[in-house]
């Protein structure tokens, strides 16, 4: 069950939230004092602190730095009455979840607790990943690579290459795009290469554009004023004015539109703003990063993405290669998932068999990183104890292998005297698994395509493409 903290000095605020959310399942308490909910973060773990921004006996920005100090996985949204959007920008550059003012609203309640959770949840693992994997080298006796506390850097030629070019432009200004295949990663380099610039420490933003509606794109990039259109009933700073000081991440910037990528353009070029509904232009000092899985050339010359847009990103441009092409990395991320699946999963497994981690390396992993890490949760979770065998991995790792056996020479030499039905090659083999699985989740929703990218843990436009591909 979450644990929810309110502090707030109206205590009506307090009983009207702790009765509100204890019916929806939450475990809440509360506070009229700031002094005392930093007393009770260092004694309990809470997943999110609702804190009001004027406090009696202190104010909600300065409860927020301490809470940001004792409790880092604990996410913390700030309350206010003051229709001022400056406070809002102010508390989440400072590093707040979100914020909601009064009166509050209950769906935005609810929907603003799911999102914390999450965020909340994955911090919390990252958190204790270290320690977890400690103790299973302790216990296990297994050489347990170290992990980053967010996420590992891979050690191979590949991987070596590709940080080489990150430490190379993360110190400038230059404008960057990144490119690379669905799930290997892009975000992450995006990450170090703010992490290790001179705006580490200032905010970083990650937007990802292909789920940006072309209603939506420019009321969630630039803002809009209250008014501005039906809905808007409040001020609301877009991404870029979050983003100022720091960096923005534009993830799957060819799903734009024409119409966001000129007002896009026009921001690049002047470094102004201004808000759906405003009046006013706002000067704003943002570096951008941009992501695609598609050579921006080819989008380019397609007409699907302007020229003079793309010349002002490609300052400097990384592929981060795909899994299959990092062999070297794949036993280090194989105990990285381990590690991050023990702690989410409250489960205690020591490691691999020899024969699982042939398999993970010959699986070529088209969903690359994210498909690894969603593979190697679900067989933690049917692995009770011990090592990770075979018999837990999903059957489509298994049988896209050029191999179906490792131990019985019988065995091998029966296949061997007859007609294969497996592809010839690891790369067909991998291919038909993968139709296969395809097939299967889009019966299983109807065709929902929505549904099945989820499923899949893919975007729409991955899924499209690889229908078209197996004729599905």
């Amino acid at each position: 069950m979450a644990k929810i903290l309110v502090i707030d000095d109206n205590i009506d605020i307090c009983q009207l939230l702790e009765r509100f959310l204890t019916k929806k399942g939450y475990d809440v308490e509360t506070t009229i004092s700031g002094k005392t909910g930093l007393d009770m973060v260092k004694k309990t773990f809470f997943d999110l602190i609702f804190c009001d921004f004027k406090l009696r006996d202190m104010e909600g920005r300065d409860v927020l730095m301490k809470v940001r100090e004792i409790s880092p996985g604990t996410q913390v949204a700030i309350i206010t009455g003051y229709a001022d959007v400056k406070i809002a920008v102010e508390v989440i550059k400072n590093g707040a979840f979100d914020y909601v003012t009064k009166p509050l609203i209950p769906d935005e309640i609810i929907n603003l607790i799911e999102r914390a959770l999450i965020t909340s949840k994955a911090n919390k693992s990252n958190t204790q990943t270290f320690s977890q994997a400690t103790q299973l080298k302790k216990d296990s006796g297994t050489n347990v690579p170290k992990s980053d506390s967010k996420f590992l850097k891979g050690t191979g030629a590949e991987s070596k290459k590709l940080y080489k070019e990150v430490a190379l432009v993360a110190p400038t200004s230059l404008s960057v795009v990144i490119y690379g295949e669905s799930g290997a990663g892009k975000e992450n380099i995006a990450r170090t290469i703010h992490d290790q610039s001179e705006r580490a420490g200032k905010p970083f933003i990650a937007v990802d554009c292909g789920a940006l509606t072309k209603e939506l794109a420019g009321s969630e990039l630039w803002g809009h004023e209250k008014g501005s259109f039906t809905g808007a009933l409040a001020d609301k700073p877009g991404q870029f004015e979050l983003a100022d000081g720091g960096t923005i991440f534009l993830d799957e910037i060819a799903n734009l539109t024409y119409e966001t990528q000129v007002g896009l353009l026009r921001l690049v070029q002047e470094r102004k703003l201004r808000r759906i509904g405003g009046t006013k232009d706002k000067s704003i000092d943002v570096r951008i990063l941009v992501a695609s899985n598609e050579d921006l050339r080819k989008a380019v010359s397609a007409g699907k993405f302007r020229e003079d847009l793309y010349f002002r990103f490609n300052e400097f441009s990384i592929t981060v290669p795909p899994l299959r092409h990092r062999q070297g990395d794949i036993e280090a991320f194989a105990y990285h998932f381990l590690e991050l699946s023990n702690t989410e999963l409250n489960k205690k497994v020591f490691g691999f068999e020899e024969q699982v981690m042939d398999v993970l390396k010959a699986y070529p992993w088209p969903g690359n990183l994210r498909e690894m890490l969603n593979v190697i949760r679900r067989a933690t979770l049917l692995t009770d104890g011990g090592k990770m065998s075979v018999a837990a991995l999903p059957p489509e790792i298994v049988y896209s292998q050029k191999f179906n056996s490792w131990d019985s020479e019988s065995e091998k030499s029966e296949t061997e005297s007859k007609p294969s039905k497996m592809p010839l090659n690891l790369k067909d083999a991998a291919a038909e698994a993968e139709a296969e699985v395809l097939k299967k989740v889009l019966e299983e929703v109807k065709y929902n395509r929505t549904q099945a990218a989820k499923q899949l843990g893919i975007d729409r436009k991955t899924l499209f493409n690889k229908m078209k591909q197996y004729d599905l």
